[in-house]
């Protein structure tokens, strides 16, 4: 492994929708210097979009899972949003404004979103539709808690630097669709630590561009292969199990157990399904062929939480990131 005097390199990666680009929003806010106004403003057309992702992807569940409406009114709302074209979005006019607000408020609707785990839902969708209000204001200006929970897929290869303490950290951020797997290969040389983002919430999901594969069975895969890889043999491995929050929220109507049957936990029980996805994840640690045991460094996080990301980053630099330096003489 290259030595750096002047940095390390770190390595992010993760299965889709795992919260890698919202980790490395955080890393912005915390050790950089945050988003402007003006690259807040930069992200409303995506927000507003996402608004209407969510809506249609439950209008569309209503007719999949046959929920009827509450008012037939609200179900000609739901075909008209139905056939507006995202992508023209670039704000929510008061008409789109006033029509999601009478969904979101629908019986039917609400029904539909209980059962989120059964088509592709954005994680963010309670949050926008719960905010609708001041995000459709004609001088909406989004927070930072707003930028941090927008979503679009990372494609390609991103690369970011940060400062921290006289130590510069240079984060690789990979796209997480299986698509996007094969671009991966030449980031790997020199990697003195790499981050694996896994999602605690996704363990109902089914892949988006699979749907016969469950995503936390995904995710295990993609973790055992990375980590035993060659190009991994001396890196230190950093497990954040993220989205502590959905989970939290999400056990009290989803049991685990129907999908992970070795799970014996109280049901309706985080602090237990988080132990027991954590136990996945270290069952993978051990190499099959030689039984060789990787260390991990696991942390639970909930990467739209700025307080959680900046403790658990305190964590990682005053444990593994200040070894990693020190073992390959940075420090």
């Amino acid at each position: 492994m290259a030595r750096y005097p002047a940095g390390s390199n770190h390595q992010k990666m993760g299965a889709g929708e795992s919260g890698k680009t919202t980790f490395i929003r955080q890393m912005k806010i915390i050790h950089g210097r945050g988003f402007s106004e003006e690259e807040r403003k930069a992200f409303s057309k995506c927000i507003h979009q996402n608004i209407f992702t969510a809506i249609k992807a439950m209008t569309g569940a209503m007719t999949t899972l046959k929920i009827p409406y509450t008012s037939s009114e609200n179900e000609r709302f739901a075909q008209w949003l139905q056939d507006v074209n995202t992508l023209h979005i670039v704000h929510l006019e008061r008409g789109y404004s006033d029509g999601i607000r009478r969904l979101w408020s629908d019986g039917g609707i609400r029904i539909c979103y209980s059962r989120r785990c059964e088509y592709q839902l954005l994680d963010s969708t309670e949050y926008y539709l719960n905010n609708l209000e001041r995000i459709s204001a004609q001088d909406y200006i989004p927070t930072e808690q707003d930028v941090l929970r927008v979503r679009f897929p990372t494609t390609g290869i991103h690369d970011y630097s940060f400062t921290i303490k006289n130590i510069t950290l240079r984060i690789v951020d990979v796209g997480g669709q299986k698509s996007e797997r094969r671009k991966w290969i030449h980031c790997f040389e020199n990697v003195t630590s790499l981050i694996f983002l896994a999602s605690l919430s996704e363990y109902d999901q089914v892949l988006e561009e699979r749907e016969t594969i469950n995503r936390m069975h995904e995710s295990l895969a993609l973790f055992y292969t990375t980590i035993h890889s060659a190009w991994f043999h001396n890196t230190s491995i950093i497990l954040f199990l993220n989205k502590t929050d959905i989970l939290e929220d999400k056990i009290r109507t989803s049991d685990l157990n129907k999908y992970f049957t070795g799970f014996t936990g109280d049901k309706q029980n985080a602090e237990h399904a988080k132990q027991y996805i954590l136990k996945m994840y270290e069952q993978r640690a051990v190499n099959q062929e030689n039984r060789e045991w990787k260390t991990l460094y696991p942390h639970f996080t909930c990467a739209t939480d700025t307080n959680n990301i900046r403790k658990v980053f305190t964590d990682i630099r005053d444990t593994v990131l200040l070894k990693s330096l020190s073992d390959y003489g940075v420090l």
